[in-house]
């Protein structure tokens, strides 16, 4: 055997040992590279995406009317920049950006605290992208106001009007006394004899129902204030001076000032209802003859919203919603088959008209309208007067007139709008405008804002000066229009009546969901404004009208085809309006006669 030299041992040994000596030093080489791998990826973990989680991982309320559990979505902020320590700037990049959800959710490019995470209402502003939570977006929280402000006034409820009984009419949670139907007019469930200014209570009873109702305010899309604006201010609206009208008013502006969720917007997210005109709470001086109260004028109260069933075209903090009709479904199905039945109807006449003529009012084109219906064979006419065997004071002879009508004549009531209107429509009548502060600048969350497909405009101005024939006008539209016209109508009911506040429609949005969704998409998209420092300093609010009748985007307004309609007071200011008070005063008179 050969035996191996000594020098090829040595030599071999050599090797083994230099090759020994360089792998310890690249062993720790590798090994100091993955303790600093996972050092870092540990840091990154817990020492900055804890910190996150630990700041906007919100704790949520428990409490659901679904009785189910409903969580808001574990939200990484947008444009949220990392903090990480200069010199391993680098290394935390490479780190993050295999990362889909947070690539995406923070821009590499971005190195400061996005300044969105400030703002007290981001954490209901979240809820608005969790499209698992059927609430979001929509949660409300309402204010539990002591009972002077709502039930209290029930209580005394023969004190709300100075010559109606309010008792019976806030039966039945708000509805009223349940009518008969002796004359086949109704249908067999779900009409009420209801007062046109009881929304103060079928709005809140209705609320009680709302199915995102929160006790966590942080969670809110908007706050629901119960305050009963309308029945506060008509208990003394005659014999009481300004101290008197105005006490509630202030002290229910104190009491919300008080509570935390007035500071997160200063309560521009607040809203609440009164199921009066406009121009009961906008007093123009502090004299006793002035009419109404100054609720609407309030340095506060601008910042709220307030819906009333007439509003104002110059002002900005308040917004119109539908007058209460009869009708008042429980469910789906009564809806249905009432529109089914409206459609079926024959109606004989052309056009109608319901009201009294106002002889002391030198801007009325009543007593033209009746005129003009007297001389007409195709119109019906109920005129209307303060005698109890009036039968405008019969709601089933003039819900029986509607329904034969092929249109229904809307002039201006003692203010710009009426009760009237609605119950046309429901019963599938097409309304006949005079001014377009009677419907379509009032009511742009209920009506389409395409007027003429739904209803007909004639000027005022052109009837006052006989220079226009309404049956002529109204001939010249074609059968298959007229057809189309009433469609559209009879497609609107569910969105301008008020469901049964002790039930909830199962899949139709009525007035009240449309008022509340109307509410809370305002206030995200206000919201959403001051995180993104979009301000409108143009805004002009005495022509408030016309920014209600924008498309969605747009900010410019210029010339319109109804400002002849809506000229500001020679004085330059639309507040002082003392035809609109004038108007309110006539209106509360009028109500002796059911303000037909």
């Amino acid at each position: 055997m050969r035996r191996r030299s000594p020098t090829s041992q040595s030599s071999d040994d050599s090797m083994e040992k230099g090759q020994g000596k360089n792998h310890h030093p690249r062993v720790w080489l590798l090994a100091s590279l993955s303790g600093l791998f996972w050092f870092l990826l540990l840091y990154f973990h817990f020492v900055v995406l804890g910190d996150n989680h630990a700041h906007n991982s919100p704790s949520l309320d428990p409490l659901s009317l679904n009785s189910q559990s409903i969580s808001t979505p574990q939200y990484v902020p947008i444009n949220r920049p990392i903090k990480l320590r200069r010199a391993k700037i680098e290394i935390h990049r490479e780190l993050a950006r295999p990362n889909a959800s947070l690539s995406n959710a923070q821009p590499p490019n971005n190195s400061r605290r996005d300044p969105a995470e400030s703002y007290p209402f981001m954490r209901a502003l979240r809820t608005v992208e969790n499209k698992s939570d059927p609430c979001g977006g929509r949660y409300i929280y309402v204010h539990d106001l002591p009972p002077r402000f709502n039930e209290d006034m029930l209580k005394e409820c023969k004190s709300l009007s100075l010559w109606t009984n309010m008792c019976k009419f806030t039966t039945n949670a708000g509805l009223g006394p349940q009518m008969e139907n002796a004359e086949g007019v109704f249908s067999n469930t779900g009409w009420y004899a209801t007062n046109q200014f009881a929304v103060d209570v079928i709005f809140g009873n209705r609320m009680k129902q709302y199915e995102c109702l929160t006790n966590d305010s942080s969670l809110a899309a908007a706050i629901f204030v119960p305050f009963y604006a309308g029945f506060d201010i008509a208990r003394y609206l005659w014999g009481y001076n300004i101290s008197m009208r105005d006490a509630a008013s202030l002290d229910l502006v104190d009491w919300l000032q008080k509570r935390p969720e007035w500071s997160i917007m200063g309560g521009k997210d607040h809203f609440l209802v009164a199921g009066r005109i406009t121009w009961d709470f906008r007093r123009l001086s502090d004299s006793n003859s002035d009419w109404g109260n100054k609720l609407l004028f309030l340095p506060a109260a601008k910042n709220m919203s307030m819906l009333v069933v007439e509003s104002s075209p110059w002002n900005a903090n308040d917004f119109g919603i539908p007058y209460p009709t009869y009708f008042h479904p429980a469910k789906d199905a009564e809806v249905f088959s009432w529109q089914d039945r409206m459609r079926k109807l024959e109606r004989k006449w052309l056009f109608c008209f319901a009201g009294a003529p106002r002889p002391g009012n030198s801007k009325s084109i009543r007593g033209q309208i009746i005129n003009q219906c007297k001389e007409s064979k195709v119109c019906k006419l109920l005129e209307c007067g303060q005698t109890a065997e009036s039968k405008c004071h019969s709601p089933g002879s003039i819900m029986q007139m509607f329904q034969s009508s092929l249109f229904c004549l809307q002039p201006q009531g003692d203010s710009y709008t009426r009760r009237s209107a609605f119950d046309a429509m429901l019963a599938g009548c097409i309304p006949v405008f005079f001014h377009p502060a009677s419907a379509y600048t009032q009511y742009t969350w209920h009506l389409p804002k395409n007027y003429s497909a739904f209803s007909v405009l004639i000027s005022e101005n052109d009837v006052r000066k006989k220079n226009v024939s309404i049956e002529e006008r109204l001939n010249q539209i074609s059968p298959e229009k007229v057809k189309e016209m009433r469609e559209v109508v009879i497609s609107m009911i569910p969105r301008l009546i008020y469901a049964d506040p002790r039930s909830k429609l199962e899949t139709l949005k009525d007035a009240f969901d449309v008022a509340v969704a109307a509410v809370t998409s305002r206030v995200t998209k206000l919201r959403r404004d001051i995180i993104e420092g979009r301000k409108d300093d143009n805004f002009i609010e005495e022509l408030s009208w016309k920014y209600a009748l924008l498309d969605e985007g747009q900010r410019e307004i210029g010339p319109h085809e109804w400002d002849p309609f809506f000229e500001i007071p020679k004085d330059g200011s639309a507040e002082s309006d003392s035809s609109s008070a004038e108007a309110a005063k006539n209106s509360w008179k009028n109500e002796q006669g059911q303000n037909t």
